[in-house]
């Protein structure tokens, strides 16, 4: 396992919920823009994903809320991703406010999949590591 990569974001108003609250769904799009972001500092594009002809898919996403996150909330949201000898992988993140309180751990599980046969690549691992500039962000 490699360090978590890290990712800064700023919670704001309209992703708040009635109460005042961070939306549920909205921990999903902070865990989806670190893992994004983590593939950009890495030197891996969606082009190059393209031109390779597969395509990351998220298989099971769970969340664990610990505490709650108000508007101007700035948190961090690390990544780490976890290989196995299969078809998927998983990914640990964290989001943690700036006075280290954990506001939420996801876990999830993806793979990659091939965009022309529609089904899930061997070792993705493999495949992550041939396109990164840097794949000892994914602890390859």
């Amino acid at each position: 396992m490699s360090e978590p990569f890290s990712v800064r974001v700023t919670v704001r108003g309209y992703e708040t919920d009635i109460q005042g609250h961070l939306n549920q769904s909205v921990y999903i799009n902070y865990a989806e823009h670190a893992r994004w972001s983590l593939l950009q500092a890495a030197g891996i594009t969606q082009a190059g994903l393209i031109g390779r002809g597969i395509g990351p898919v998220a298989l099971e996403t769970t969340i664990r809320y610990k505490r709650e996150l108000l508007a101007g909330d700035e948190v961090d949201v690390t990544c780490v991703f976890e290989w196995g000898d299969g078809k998927t992988f998983r990914i640990e993140q964290t989001i943690r406010k700036t006075d280290g309180t954990v506001a939420a751990e996801l876990t999830a599980v993806g793979g990659l999949l091939d965009l022309k046969e529609r089904r899930m690549v061997a070792r993705p691992q493999d495949h992550f590591k041939e396109l990164a500039s840097d794949p000892s962000l994914f602890g390859l």
